[in-house]
C-alpha cells in the first residue's frame, strides 16, 4: 500500500518523524513540503487528494498545525473523506465507521509516539461495512 504524506511548514518536522519511524513499514509517496518555510496547506490537501484520485497512493497522512485546515481542504473534493484523529481511538472509528481514506493529524496537538499510533491503527483497521455503507456512500453525493 502507498501512502501519501503531505503537510505545511507546521506539519513539516511531524511528517519527517514519522518518515523516519515508520519508513520500514510504510512506502511513502511524500507530496512535501520540504522545509519550514511558510506554505498554503490547501495546496497540499489538493495534492493528496489528486494523488489518491490518479491512483498513485491508496490513502493519505495529512498534517498542518492542527490538522483543521488541511483536513478541510482535502473534504473538498467528493471521494476524500479526511478524518482529523488526535488518539488511536478517533483513527479506528475513522476507518471502521467511516471508511476514511486521509488521516489528518495536528502537529501542534498530538506527540509522535501519538500521531505513529493513530497513523499504525489507521493503516490496519478495515472498514465495517453493514450498517455503514449507506452512509459513507451519502459522504460523496453531499454538494
Amino acid at each position: 500500500m502507498i501512502i501519501a504524506l503531505a503537510s505545511d511548514h507546521a506539519g513539516y518536522a511531524l511528517k519527517e518523524r514519522l518518515k523516519a519511524r515508520l519508513s520500514g513499514q510504510i512506502e511513502f509517496l511524500d507530496l512535501g513540503t520540504d522545509s519550514e518555510q511558510s506554505v498554503d496547506y490547501p495546496d497540499f490537501g489538493r495534492a493528496a487528494a489528486q494523488a489518491l484520485q490518479d491512483g498513485r497512493a491508496e490513502r493519505a497522512i495529512l498534517i498542518c498545525g492542527s490538522g483543521i485546515g488541511i483536513s478541510i481542504a482535502a473534504n473538498r473534493f467528493a471521494f476524500v473523506r479526511a478524518a482529523l484523529c488526535v488518539n488511536p481511538e478517533m483513527a479506528r472509528l475513522a476507518r471502521l465507521h467511516n471508511d476514511a481514506n486521509v488521516l489528518a493529524l495536528g502537529a501542534r496537538l498530538v506527540d509522535e509516539d501519538t500521531a505513529v499510533a493513530c497513523v499504525e491503527v489507521f493503516l490496519n483497521t478495515a472498514f465495517e461495512g453493514g450498517r455503514h455503507e449507506g452512509r459513507v456512500k451519502k459522504l460523496g453525493c453531499m454538494t
